[in-house]
């Protein structure tokens, strides 16, 4: 007998949607969020310096999420910490992954193979978050579709919005590395992610809600394998946006930049004049005759 017909594919995306997270998803989650933080520049000295404040960032990294999640829908942003289990294995990781004897263990979870297990295990719970962030935020608002796109997406990228905030704790301000400005794939893929648990939580589209988190999944998975393996930071989505996007919004124009450049030519034309024209020969025999007769005076 075939796998397809002994374990056929609803099944399959039904036992996969009920697979618990807790604790093995997560703390793969956890393990790869305070990688990132990390390699953040800085981030080893602080917590030598300051291991509070390197505590606090790396729990904004684990539930950065779930706090703006519930800033959004009006609950109490610490209500997830009173997960006590969660907390203290996510408090466990930051402390093995920064102070670790001869940092052993971050070698450990830093290993090509193994790092890349531990990504796939993430995107798991991430497409599991936003699912329940959408899921969520429907039961409290059934026809607020802009509320469940928020809900889901803070679920989804949640770490990468408060990035700036995160910075601060770490006394950097890098303003122009906002997420909005500069997206990247995580934060786009959960965007579109969180549109199509939306669309199927209104009944839209025509699929269930554990089919959507298996294909969504293996989308995931694929992609950010491919891109860790690769060390690539190329979004999948760039080829459609490159198509769509001039279409629907336009292009950037070069008249600005053009402008600007007659500007600032115009500006230094203004602040190095021209040299002055160069004297005759009549009006330097004159200049001569002046000085000789001075002289004779």
């Amino acid at each position: 007998m075939e796998l397809s017909e002994a374990l056929p594919l609803g099944e399959l995306a039904a036992a996969f949607a009920a697979l618990p997270v807790f604790p093995l998803f997560d703390t793969a989650y956890f393990i790869v969020s305070v990688l990132y933080l990390k390699y953040e520049p800085g981030a080893v000295e602080m917590s030598r310096k300051s291991p509070f404040a390197s505590w606090l960032c790396a729990m904004l990294h684990c539930f950065g999420s779930y706090i703006l999640a519930d800033l959004l829908l009006g609950e109490a942003p610490l209500g997830y910490f009173s997960n006590n289990s969660s907390v203290i294995l996510a408090t466990a990781v930051w402390y093995l992954i920064f102070f670790c004897p001869m940092n052993l263990f971050y070698k450990c979870v830093s290993f090509l193979p193994v790092k890349l297990i531990l990504v796939a295990m993430k995107e798991v719970v991430r497409v599991r978050k936003i699912a329940a962030g959408v899921h969520h935020a429907h039961h409290l608002y059934h026809h607020g579709w802009f509320v469940m796109m928020a809900t889901g997406w803070v679920k989804g990228s949640g770490v990468a919005l408060m990035s700036n905030f995160e910075q601060l704790l770490r006394g950097v301000w890098k303003p122009e590395t906002n997420e909005i400005l500069h997206m990247s794939f995580p934060t786009k893929a959960s965007l579109y992610g969180t549109v199509l648990f939306t669309l199927q939580q209104t009944h839209w589209l025509p699929i269930s809600e554990a089919n959507l988190i298996f294909f969504f999944t293996m989308f995931m998975i694929v992609c950010k394998v491919f891109m860790t393996a690769t060390h690539s930071h190329a979004s999948p989505f760039a080829p459609v946006e490159n198509l769509i996007c001039p279409v629907l919004f336009g292009s950037v124009s070069s008249g600005h930049s053009s402008h600007h450049h007659d500007h600032h030519g115009a500006s230094h034309e203004v602040s190095h004049p021209p040299p002055p024209p160069a004297k005759s020969k009549e009006e330097l025999n004159e200049g001569t005759r002046k000085r000789k007769a001075k002289k004779a005076e």
